[in-house]
C-alpha cells in the first residue's frame, strides 16, 4: 500500500504564522504538524508516501526530505498551480494506482490504527471509505450520513440512489476527520485539473452508485488550522494522554 498527505495549503487561518513556514511544518508538541499523519502511515505499515506540494513547498521538501528519518520514503508533487484535494490526488494517479491507497490530511492530529481501518474497507468491498466521527459539529463541517451497515447514504444532502424513504430515518450524521481509503477505481471518476474530492469525486460516485463507506472512529482527533485549533490541540499533546505511543511521531530530522 501506499499514502497521499495533503499538504500543499496556504494556511490562511494560520496566517501570518503561515506567511513564513508552511502549515505542515508549524511545531506541534516539538514535532512539525505532518510528522503526525506520517506516524499513523508508518505504524500502519506503509512506507511510500506521496506528499503533495505548493505554498513554501521548498521549507517541506528540505525538512522532510526522502522521508528516512520518519521512517518512510517521501515522493514530492509539485503543484503550479494549486489543483485542491481532488486535483491533487488525480495528478498522483501512477505513484498510487496499483492497489488501495490512502489519503490524510496534513494539518490533523488523530489516533487512528490506520491498519484497521484499511481491513474493515476491504471487508465491505468498499471503493471508498471515509473516517468520520459522530461529533456535535458535523454541520459546519459538512454533514455525512451513514446506514447502520456503514455505508453512505446521503453526503453532503445528496441522496443515492439505493436510500428510501424508510431507510432514511436510520440515518447516522457524523463528520468527516481527513482521512480516506481508495481503490483505484476512484480515478474514474476524475480529469486533470483543479476540483474538491468532497465537491465533485464523492457525490459523483454516489449517485453512480458505487460501495462507498463511514468506518467510525471515536478516539482521539484534532484538526490545526486556525490559531485557537492550534494552541488547543498543542495543551493536549503536551498533556501526553491523548496518542498511543505507536502513533506519536518517533523520529525527527
Amino acid at each position: 500500500m501506499k499514502a497521499m498527505i495533503l499538504a500543499a495549503g496556504l494556511g490562511t487561518r494560520l496566517r501570518p504564522l503561515t506567511d513564513r513556514i508552511p502549515k505542515p511544518l508549524v511545531d506541534v508538541g516539538g514535532h512539525p504538524m505532518v510528522a503526525y499523519p506520517l506516524a499513523v502511515v508508518r505504524e500502519a505499515g506503509i512506507r511510500e508516501v506521496i506528499i503533495n506540494l505548493h505554498h513554501l513547498g521548498d521549507q517541506i521538501r528540505e525538512a522532510l526530505g526522502d522521508g528516512s528519518s520518519y521512517g518512510v520514503s517521501i515522493t514530492y508533487s509539485e503543484e503550479h498551480p494549486i489543483l485542491d484535494t481532488g486535483g491533487a490526488i488525480q495528478k498522483a494517479e501512477e505513484f498510487l494506482r496499483d492497489d488501495t491507497f490512502v489519503v490524510l490530511n496534513g494539518d490533523m492530529v488523530i489516533d487512528l490504527n490506520l491498519r484497521e481501518a484499511v481491513a474493515w474497507h476491504r471487508s465491505r468491498g468498499a471503493t471508498a471509505t471515509m473516517v468520520l466521527r459522530p461529533e456535535r459539529r458535523e454541520a459546519g463541517y459538512g454533514m455525512i450520513e451513514t446506514d447502520r451497515g456503514g455505508r453512505i447514504q446521503r453526503f453532503l444532502g445528496q441522496t443515492g440512489p439505493s436510500l428510501t424513504d424508510q431507510s432514511g430515518d436510520d440515518l447516522l450524521a457524523m463528520m468527516f476527520t481527513g482521512v480516506h481509503v481508495f481503490e483505484p477505481t476512484i480515478f474514474g471518476y476524475m480529469e486533470p485539473g483543479r476540483f474538491g474530492i468532497n465537491a465533485e469525486t464523492y457525490p459523483a460516485m454516489l449517485a453512480a452508485g458505487e460501495p462507498l463507506y463511514g468506518y467510525r472512529f471515536d478516539g482521539y482527533w484534532s484538526v490545526l488550522d486556525t490559531h485557537e485549533l492550534l494552541e488547543a490541540g498543542r495543551r493536549e499533546i503536551a498533556s501526553g494522554g491523548v496518542l498511543a505511543p505507536s502513533r506519536r511521531p518517533a523520529f525527527s530530522p
